[in-house]
């Protein structure tokens, strides 16, 4: 091979990698709960639609229900915004629960990255993929999932019950992603 030509190897795990980081990279990054999520950041970002996961973004993952301040947000939300619910938890009556407690339509099961029920709950909103946000607290389920699929993404810090306060497959995540060379500083501190 002459040295002068360019290595298609190289330039091909160059362009995997440049892929990854692309799927990696959260739009919004809050530095907060989902309850510092406003309609001024949705209305900012041109957003009329949610797609939220449910353990550690809404509830901690061993709570089968909504706290009174997650029901007040979800309230003032949906003056602004669809919300759906897209877990990838298999426990139908856990996430029907929630959901029910907060009147919000919901899929369980999901599979996160995988695209499939995401798109189902943008199916059902009937908006544009540009004007729906996919907000979670992992990097490698919900940001991969929402930009695989063109959502705009947003990263929020995990709701944790009080005996859980290292988040460390979170942690895990957040170092293999700066690893990788992903930005993962908050421009929207709350």
């Amino acid at each position: 091979m002459n040295n002068s030509e360019p290595s298609l190897i190289n330039n091909s795990s160059h362009n995997s990698k440049f892929v990854w980081l692309k799927h990696l990279q959260p739009d919004l990054i809050l530095g907060g709960s989902i309850l510092s999520l406003t309609p001024q950041i949705l209305a900012e970002h041109q957003l009329q639609g949610l797609i939220l996961d449910v353990d550690d973004t809404l509830v901690p993952f061993k709570r089968s229900f909504a706290s009174g301040e997650l029901i007040e947000w979800v309230t003032q939300i949906r003056q602004t915004a669809d919300i759906w619910l897209v877990s990838n938890n298999l426990h139908q009556n856990r996430i029907s629960t929630i959901a029910d407690s907060l009147n919000l339509p919901y899929l369980h099961g999901a599979g996160k990255p995988s695209r499939r029920k995401l798109r189902q709950a943008l199916t059902a909103m009937n908006l544009p993929a540009h004007q729906v946000a996919m907000v979670g607290d992992r990097l490698f389920t919900d940001v991969i999932a929402g930009n695989r699929l063109g959502l705009f993404t947003i990263w929020v810090e995990p709701i944790m019950a009080k005996q859980f306060t290292t988040p460390s497959l979170r942690n895990l995540e957040v170092w293999l992603s700066l690893s990788l060379g992903v930005t993962l500083h908050s421009p929207h501190k709350t």
